[in-house]
């Protein structure tokens, strides 16, 4: 049976199906997404839920603790973590890779909706949730400087215009805005002068609400006409507020301005936000998990022209920090080395086969073989990353075995005199089934990466896939088009005519071919110290198998650090607002920074604060981001009171939980006594291994946390794995009050 056959008798059909396939695999090339890694990460929700005044303990217990039962009656979650401190809860669900994000949002909406009754009565709102990881780095961060408006109001443009507006983008998980907060009135009252008015706090509270109240004026009509009331009963400045009347005392008013001071300011006055060390506003993008990073950057930076003539022209509106950078950097240098490779095979053969004829077919097979794969990815789905792509640049030694195997046996043919047609149907239909064989086999290899499970079956399918579907196109073109251009391209041996060049390396060849058969010869005799040799490599490849450091993704240098600010729980934020200006101008006169923002407030605890820094290009920088982190940490040590904690941003983080560390080792007691007895001790005990960094705690509502940084080198170095720090750690942890569990969060 020759397989090949029907090919070779209709070659303008065979050059249309190879037309036909190189323009559908051009075509959906131009409509691959891009990413820096297959979609691996988790679906994760986070549920946020507030209460003005609760104490970390109230939320926990009062909050947290009815919605997290509801929670866990959801199908699908493998892990959920809540934070609670003053005021607010946060609650991050993690689900299993194959379950749909939109199907878990609506069970966590019905499951708040269940819990509601068990909430306290006083929470002001409902629980809200979003499709976001807050684990995960922004992919775009903006900031809203000016020369001549206040921060309030650009806070206000950036909340009530363009968050709005950015949130409704399609991959957008959560806009945060940041460095900011709402215009407002403040009045800050004398309580030793309201008493002696007998005036109470409630008192004047129900006055403000009163006067500011929005209520319906009613109208004045006749029998022929009818006029609404128009009035305006709500008042906006700190001017207006000083003559509002909250009592009366003796017959006589008292007025808001008599009791205490009134300034126009904002909502919050402990927040800070900074951009390269000037105050701005800052609107922080996180995407969807599951979205693709690059074309949900683009569609925002679409938006920016549209948004910027929304506001006001005084503001500006600049990215800052856009993730997206050496995602497109890394994709496009591994498609130049896509590139180079299937150049450099071209010359390789082009060097061995020494004509152009010959070297034309597997020129055309290589890439056509490349360019279907495109097809084949974009109907299942795949994108253009760094593990496609790694696939394809391997597969092309694969796809040209298969050409050459074919070009060869009919080259074989035709040096015994036959014509081109006829070597190229014997040569084909001998070889048809040996190649199938081949590919078949190279296939075979990948099975047990596409039935993996988790996520790391999850991350190197991709990989797998896109390399089989390589092999299975180049065997279809090996078949069909390889064959029919040997028929029509290929000519006899005594029609060739050689040159000098060709003379020289037909020598060289031939002195190759003696050294080879000597090495041969001197092999076969003397085969017991052969067999032996080859003993010792197998022997030593699983002494080095063993040795060699193993981990589950490399450390990347992506151009980004984020940073976390950490200071003591007492202090002020009037100190914590100095210690993060510190910090920012220190990290600013590092040569190898690009840009850094930084914010603290808000939401969050007043004594922590986060920093984005972005990195030069590497070829400006010459260091890797870690050796910068190194550097940066002896100069962050001057300022007291508080410490900055860096590490390198990663594409693939795993887990829900912030983390200001890439490893954590949680503790687990049955009350916070035992914690607070045994942090300590944990903490003393890590700070003792040479090989880890940055060691620091952050106490959760049901646990306690510490969080290290591994030093890579100085534990390779030192011959320390993770498993020797988690061995240590159970050996100084013998009496069982508390559990420890290890998770690496990153990579």
């Amino acid at each position: 049976m020759n397989i090949s056959a029907p090919f070779i008798k209709r070659p303008i059909g065979t050059s249309l199906l190879a037309a036909a396939l190189l323009m559908a695999g051009a075509l959906a090339f131009n409509f691959l997404p891009v990413a820096p890694l297959p979609q691996v990460e988790f679906p994760v929700i986070q549920v946020s839920a507030g209460l003005p005044g609760a104490s970390p303990e109230t939320m926990a217990s009062a909050v947290a603790t009815p919605l997290e039962r509801q929670f866990g009656r959801i199908a699908g979650i493998n892990q959920m973590t809540s934070t609670s401190q003053l005021g607010s809860t946060s609650i991050v669900l993690q689900f299993d890779l194959n379950r749909n994000i939109d199907a878990a949002g609506r069970d966590v909406q019905a499951a708040i909706n269940a819990a509601r009754s068990q909430l306290p009565a006083n929470l002001p709102g409902n629980p809200s949730y979003r499709k976001v990881n807050p684990a995960d780095a922004p992919i775009l961060i903006l900031a809203l400087t000016s020369d001549i408006l206040t921060l309030p109001k650009m806070y206000d443009t950036a909340d009530s215009i363009l968050a709005q507006k950015l949130a409704q983008i399609d991959g957008v998980g959560q806009v945060f805005v940041g460095g900011g907060a709402r215009p407002a009135v403040r009045a800050e009252l004398n309580p030793t002068l309201l008493n002696k008015l007998g005036v109470g706090l409630d008192t004047v509270r129900t006055a403000l609400g009163s006067a500011n109240a929005n209520r319906p004026k009613g109208e004045l009509a006749d029998p022929v006409n009818a006029w609404g009331i128009g009035a305006n009963d709500q008042i906006f400045r700190a001017d207006q507020y000083r003559k509002l009347i909250v009592a009366y005392k003796n017959g006589a008013p008292v007025r808001l301005g008599d009791v205490g001071d009134v300034q126009d300011s904002v909502e919050d006055i402990h927040v800070i936000g900074l951009s390269s060390g000037k105050p701005a506003v800052l609107i922080i993008i996180f995407r969807q998990p599951g979205a693709n990073i690059i074309q949900t950057v683009d569609r925002v930076r679409e938006a920016l022209p549209l948004l910027k003539s929304s506001i006001s022209p005084a503001i500006d509106l600049n990215v800052v920090l856009d993730r997206t950078v050496t995602v497109r950097a890394s994709v496009a240098d591994i498609e130049f080395t896509l590139l180079i490779s299937v150049v450099l095979v071209i010359l390789v053969v082009f060097a061995f086969l020494r004509t152009f004829r010959a070297t034309l077919i597997p020129s055309v097979a290589v890439p056509l073989s490349l360019i279907g794969t495109f097809g084949i990815m974009y109907l299942l789905g795949y994108s253009l990353d760094n593990l496609s792509l790694m696939a394809l640049a391997i597969s092309t030694g694969f796809v040209v075995d298969d050409a050459i195997v074919v070009l060869e046996n009919i080259t074989r043919y035709l040096e015994q005199g036959m014509r081109p047609v006829q070597a190229a149907f014997r040569g084909a239909r001998e070889i048809g089934f040996t190649v199938l064989s081949m590919s078949t086999s190279l296939v075979a290899v990948f099975i047990p990466i596409l039935m993996m499970g988790g996520i790391v079956g999850r991350l190197f399918r991709e990989f797998a896939v896109t390399l089989s579907a390589a092999i299975a196109v180049s065997l279809l073109v090996s078949l069909t088009t390889t064959p029919t251009m040997c028929a029509k391209f290929l000519r006899p041996l005594g029609e060739e005519k050689h040159g000098r060049i060709y003379r020289a390396s037909e020598r060289a060849f031939d002195h190759m071919l003696g050294m080879y058969r000597g090495s041969l010869r001197w092999v076969l005799r003397h085969q017991p110290l052969t067999l032996l040799i080859t003993i010792l490599t197998a022997a030593l490849s699983v002494y080095l198998y063993i040795d060699v450091p193993k981990g589950f993704f490399p450390q990347q240098d992506t151009g980004r650090i984020m940073g976390s600010v950490q200071a003591a729980q007492d202090i002020s934020f009037e100190a914590m607002k100095e210690k993060m200006s510190q910090f920012v101008n220190i990290v600013m006169q590092d040569k190898a920074v690009q840009t850094i923002v930084g914010f603290a407030g808000g939401n969050t605890q007043y004594n922590t604060g986060r920093m984005f820094i972005t990195l030069k290009p590497l070829n400006e920088r010459k260091e890797s981001a870690d050796r910068i982190i190194a550097r940066l940490r002896k100069k962050l040590a001057v300022v007291p009171g508080a410490t900055l904690y860096m590490q390198s941003a990663q594409d693939l983080t795993i887990g829900g939980r912030q983390s200001q560390a890439q490893f954590q080792y949680t503790l687990q007691g049955e009350n916070l006594d035992d914690l607070n007895n045994w942090s300590p001790r944990l903490l003393q005990k890590l700070r003792t291994l040479p090989e880890l960094r940055d060691v620091n705690t952050d106490q959760q509502d049901k646990g306690l946390e510490a969080q290290v940084i591994i030093d890579r080198d100085t534990a390779a170095r030192l011959g320390v794995s993770a498993a020797d720090i988690d061995n240590a750690l159970y050996d100084a942890f013998g009496q069982r009050q508390v559990s420890i569990m290890y998770r690496q969060l990153s990579q």
